[in-house]
């Protein structure tokens, strides 16, 4: 495969090479894109099993090109870096510009994608400057969908965060077209805050502007593993109990459970996701 050639479609992961690596890789490598797929993989800081990776470029399929970039250092702030994004720092920056396609999807390598999820992105981006899927809440440890989000990333001028943020999108739901945002990518490096949580918002605050036009795909293929440490996990548990009727344990701690008790205690913290 010439790497030279410009790609149908890119896919960036920032990474620490944890476990949850191997599900988000092989999801891109089981999309139904007809044409090529360039997987960028940016290591941020190196905390896991650099054999993981090894073993995952070896596994490639013949129409997705993998490059891996690993600086030997962090830029993030909570590694000792100068960036306020504590997922990377400059490093998400540098993977969208390095990234060889018009067409660039981000993904943590906590999440993964339904096979059609950049298949669905790509009908409907041309002509827009960015768009963007639905997404599931996912079990963290069975790689099942729990239920559809309704509430956190709906699009621009929906859900719970439409009053204080305009909306929310998570990142691994967005497709960018490169010509029509580049300028924006060095936001990614910087965060709203100083705990480095609300990088996102940075670079979202900006697509939502009139100037950058989006489309959603109406489609729910972005999977997001939802963590019981999150300060959102309650009010997160009490939206699901309206949608799924016993909601699964968490079989790999008995005292964090999909559980009426654990619901009970949430509260309403969705200002700092």
């Amino acid at each position: 495969m010439n790497p030279q050639e410009q790609f149908t479609v890119a896919v960036a992961i920032c990474t620490l090479i944890r476990p949850s690596l191997r599900r988000a890789v092989e999801s891109v490598y089981a999309q139904d894109v007809e044409g090529r797929i360039h997987l960028i993989i940016g290591i941020d800081k190196l905390m896991g099993d650099m054999a993981l990776l090894d073993q995952l470029i070896a596994e490639a399929p013949p129409h997705v090109h993998v490059t891996v970039i690993n600086p030997g250092y962090s830029t993030s702030a909570r590694h000792g870096g100068m960036y306020g994004n504590f997922f990377g720092g400059v490093l998400p920056t540098v993977l969208m510009y390095l990234a060889n396609s018009r067409y660039l999807a981000w993904l943590d390598d906590d999440n993964w994608f339904a096979p059609n999820h950049l298949s669905s992105l790509l009908k409907v981006i041309p002509g827009k400057a960015w768009a963007y899927s639905y997404r599931w809440y996912a079990h963290p440890t069975e790689n099942t969908g729990v239920c559809i989000d309704q509430w956190e990333s709906v699009g621009p001028g929906n859900g719970v965060f439409k009053e204080k943020f305009g909306g929310f999108c998570d990142p691994s739901t967005l497709m960018y077209d490169k010509a029509a945002v580049h300028m924006l990518f060095p936001l990614a490096a910087l965060s709203l805050d100083t705990n480095g949580n609300t990088a996102d918002r940075v670079l979202l605050s900006h697509l939502f502007q009139e100037q950058y036009p989006c489309a959603c795909s109406g489609e729910a293929t972005s999977y997001y593993t939802i963590d019981p440490s999150d300060v959102n996990h309650g009010i997160r548990l009490k939206w699901m109990s309206t949608q799924v009727a016993d909601l699964p344990e968490w079989k790999d701690d008995p005292n964090k459970l999909l559980s009426r008790s654990v619901i009970e205690k949430g509260g309403q913290a969705v200002d700092s996701l």
